[in-house]
């Protein structure tokens, strides 16, 4: 965090200092929420919770060094007392964004948003002293906890916007405005927020209004819903992807093993990229990327160079690994909508493998009435990828195998297309099954909304022998 007094904490936040609270004892570390991380010179915010109460906390984090709590009722140590814990931490981001001289880096979109991030992240790195949300922490919460990492000396902020509804964007922008906004792509997800995948795209398009005239808008040119922001921005608009009038775009795209090479045509030049990431979704996010760094002025060879080092940083999202009895595992159990798992099956489809290919797909949550229409589709893609067995776990993924077997309601199939598809009640019975029909050498894909394939993951994990 940018070093501040507790008096200018107080301010910043609204709050009233304790008075056991020293007015000029300076913070020099973060703000953190969870009691074990809190450390030396910096802040701990006691969050109440239904089940957890962060003032229970406070004395611990204040012997492991924090200089003050920032406290909703009173407690023995010194604290800044403030009527709510969350808006203090907003209020104290907004502050330490408006005199920071970072550049704000915003990204959304319906998928790939966490990985884009991360790419930016690490790219971003190499230009100077960076800061990126960590994992998922892209909320009212984990937003301004990360905006509150930033240091003096901190040149970019790269930060995930998420939205579970209209507005959502748009608070967080205000909380350190970008100048520089990333829009991804929209899909179906979240449908129990957005309702129909136009509001979705408002949500969305709240990034490039926020931006000032002098900002970038980052548009994907290959999306019609967010190639139609670039007539509701004030900024410049930096198109991406394959189409040849995007001002970033790839050309000669070629799948590899999954792990996609393409040419970086920018207008200053060209330069060929070797992705370490699996799946051909990550073209996009590679461009997305690159045009932000167009932006910051890296040039071809410094982009390609970069894009080609970045690795996974985010658990459960894409992650291959192989086992010592030769199987391969794609762990991408992290969170699932339809383009998503749609990407995934791809990536399945086209890892190299002596063995069959299986995957084992949860629910994908939050789409309400297109629930069963896209699991019945991704049935479809499946075996259209050429996926060889099929384990549709748990109540709402029958759809999955009906739409495998092309022909009517199922609840196992065994060799329509090639395809075998079993539906099983949860993830016990799924690895019940994968123990009984994997064999080695094989491939499997494990995804799913959060938590509904974890176990799963976790099982195949525990064998686990080396990342690719």
């Amino acid at each position: 965090m940018i070093p501040m007094s507790l008096a200018q904490v107080a301010a910043a936040t609204g709050g009233k200092l304790s008075e056991t609270a020293d007015p000029e004892a300076v913070v020099t570390g973060g703000v953190e929420f969870d009691s074990r991380k809190a450390g030396p010179g910096g802040l701990f915010l006691a969050i109440p919770g239904a089940k957890v109460d962060g003032h229970d906390f406070a004395a611990q984090a204040h012997a492991q060094g924090v200089v003050a709590t920032i406290a909703t009722r009173p407690i023995d140590t010194p604290a800044i007392y403030v009527d709510d814990a969350v808006e203090a931490l907003t209020r104290l981001a907004s502050h330490i964004a408006a005199v920071s001289k970072a550049t704000v880096i915003g990204v959304t979109g319906s998928n790939g948003k966490t990985s884009t991030k991360d790419l930016l992240g690490q790219l971003c790195a190499r230009l100077g002293p960076t800061v990126a949300t960590e994992g998922n922490f892209n909320n009212e919460l984990g937003h301004p906890y990360t905006v509150c990492r930033v240091e003096p000396d901190t040149e970019y902020l790269v930060l995930e916007l998420a939205a579970r509804g209209l507005g959502h964007i748009t608070s967080l922008c205000e909380i350190a405005p970008p100048s520089i906004g990333a829009v991804l792509n929209v899909g179906i997800s979240h449908l129990d927020g957005f309702g129909s995948i136009e509001t979705t795209a408002e949500a969305k398009s709240e990034l490039p209004r926020f931006l000032a005239p002098e900002g970038t808008a980052v548009l994907n040119a290959d999306d019609p819903r967010v190639a139609a922001m670039a007539d509701r921005t004030r900024a410049r608009v930096l198109a991406f992807g394959i189409r040849e009038d995007a001002e970033i775009r790839a050309a000669d795209v070629e799948p590899g093993d999954g792990r996609h090479a393409f040419t970086l045509v920018t207008p200053g030049g060209e330069a060929r990229v070797q992705l370490r990431l699996w799946g051909d979704h990550h073209v996009y996010n590679a461009l997305a990327a690159a045009a932000v760094m167009w932006r910051l002025g890296a040039s071809p060879d410094q982009i390609a160079a970069g894009l080609g080092e970045a690795g996974r940083l985010s658990e459960r999202r894409m992650d291959v690994f192989t086992r010592p009895d030769g199987t391969v595992v794609i762990d991408d159990s992290y969170n699932a909508n339809p383009a998503s798992m749609a990407a995934a099956v791809r990536a399945l489809g086209r890892v190299p493998t002596e063995g069959r290919r299986i995957a084992v797909l949860g629910l994908m949550a939050d789409l309400e009435e297109l629930e069963e229409e896209c699991h019945r589709r991704l049935g479809e893609q499946a075996r259209d990828a050429g996926v060889d067995e099929i384990i549709a776990v748990g109540e709402g993924t029958e759809p999955i195998v009906e739409g495998a077997a092309g022909n009517g309601r199922a609840h196992s199939i065994d060799g329509a297309d090639g395809v075998t598809a079993t539906h099983v009640p949860d993830q016990a019975a799924a690895i019940a099954l994968l123990e009984n029909r994997l064999r080695p050498g094989d491939a499997v894909l494990v995804k799913g909304s959060r938590y509904r394939t974890w176990d799963v993951a976790d099982h195949l994990r525990a064998k686990e022998e080396t990342d690719q």
